[in-house]
Protein backbone atom coordinates (compact mmCIF):
# COMPACT_ATOMS: atom_id res chain seq x y z
CA UNK A 1 0.00 0.00 0.00
CA UNK A 2 1.43 3.43 -0.94
CA UNK A 3 2.34 5.83 1.83
CA UNK A 4 0.57 9.13 2.40
CA UNK A 5 2.30 12.49 2.70
CA UNK A 6 1.45 15.90 4.06
CA UNK A 7 3.34 18.70 2.31
CA UNK A 8 3.09 22.25 3.61
CA UNK A 9 4.61 25.69 3.28
CA UNK A 10 3.95 27.79 6.38
CA UNK A 11 4.53 31.53 6.56
CA UNK A 12 4.77 32.23 10.30
CA UNK A 13 3.76 35.67 11.63
CA UNK A 14 4.27 34.98 15.35
CA UNK A 15 7.29 32.78 16.08
CA UNK A 16 6.62 32.58 19.84
CA UNK A 17 3.03 31.37 19.36
CA UNK A 18 4.23 28.94 16.68
CA UNK A 19 5.93 26.95 19.45
CA UNK A 20 2.47 26.01 20.78
CA UNK A 21 1.48 24.74 17.34
CA UNK A 22 4.68 22.69 17.12
CA UNK A 23 3.95 21.01 20.45
CA UNK A 24 0.30 20.25 19.61
CA UNK A 25 1.02 19.09 16.07
CA UNK A 26 4.00 17.01 17.20
CA UNK A 27 1.78 15.06 19.60
CA UNK A 28 -0.81 14.53 16.85
CA UNK A 29 1.85 13.38 14.38
CA UNK A 30 3.16 10.86 16.91
CA UNK A 31 -0.37 9.59 17.61
CA UNK A 32 -0.72 8.67 13.93
CA UNK A 33 2.84 7.29 13.65
CA UNK A 34 3.82 10.05 11.25
CA UNK A 35 7.44 10.68 10.43
CA UNK A 36 8.69 14.20 9.73
CA UNK A 37 11.03 13.85 6.76
CA UNK A 38 11.64 17.56 6.13
CA UNK A 39 11.30 20.66 8.32
CA UNK A 40 13.24 23.53 6.79
CA UNK A 41 12.59 27.16 7.81
CA UNK A 42 14.33 28.58 4.75
CA UNK A 43 14.17 26.23 1.77
CA UNK A 44 15.75 27.11 -1.55
CA UNK A 45 12.52 28.36 -3.11
CA UNK A 46 12.74 28.30 -6.92
CA UNK A 47 9.20 28.59 -8.34
CA UNK A 48 5.59 29.29 -7.38
CA UNK A 49 3.92 30.92 -4.42
CA UNK A 50 4.42 28.23 -1.75
CA UNK A 51 7.02 30.12 0.28
CA UNK A 52 7.77 29.74 3.97
CA UNK A 53 8.81 26.90 6.24
CA UNK A 54 8.70 23.66 4.28
CA UNK A 55 7.48 20.49 5.97
CA UNK A 56 7.02 16.96 4.65
CA UNK A 57 5.44 14.30 6.86
CA UNK A 58 5.14 10.63 5.91
CA UNK A 59 2.27 8.39 7.06
CA UNK A 60 1.70 4.66 6.55
CA UNK A 61 -1.04 5.38 4.00
CA UNK A 62 -3.05 8.18 2.41
CA UNK A 63 -6.00 7.19 4.64
CA UNK A 64 -3.80 7.59 7.71
CA UNK A 65 -2.68 11.03 6.50
CA UNK A 66 -6.34 12.01 6.04
CA UNK A 67 -7.27 10.64 9.46
CA UNK A 68 -4.44 12.65 11.00
CA UNK A 69 -5.52 15.87 9.28
CA UNK A 70 -9.17 15.36 10.27
CA UNK A 71 -8.42 14.26 13.85
CA UNK A 72 -9.44 16.24 16.90
CA UNK A 73 -5.81 16.48 17.98
CA UNK A 74 -4.68 18.07 14.73
CA UNK A 75 -7.81 20.22 14.47
CA UNK A 76 -6.77 21.82 17.77
CA UNK A 77 -3.24 22.40 16.47
CA UNK A 78 -4.54 23.72 13.14
CA UNK A 79 -6.71 26.30 14.95
CA UNK A 80 -3.57 27.68 16.61
CA UNK A 81 -1.63 27.65 13.33
CA UNK A 82 -4.38 29.44 11.41
CA UNK A 83 -4.22 32.40 13.83
CA UNK A 84 -0.48 32.91 13.52
CA UNK A 85 0.44 31.93 9.95
CA UNK A 86 -0.62 31.52 6.33
CA UNK A 87 -0.31 27.98 5.01
CA UNK A 88 -0.40 26.05 1.75
CA UNK A 89 -0.99 22.36 2.56
CA UNK A 90 -1.72 19.27 0.50
CA UNK A 91 -2.15 15.56 1.20
CA UNK A 92 -0.85 13.19 -1.45
CA UNK A 93 -0.53 9.46 -2.00
CA UNK A 94 2.93 8.10 -2.74
CA UNK A 95 3.84 5.84 -5.64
Amino acid sequence: MPKGYLIAHIRVHDKDAFEEFKQLSGAAIAKFNGKVLVRNPSPDHREGGGKGLAILIEFQSYDTAKSFYESGAYTEARAVREKISDTDLILVEGL
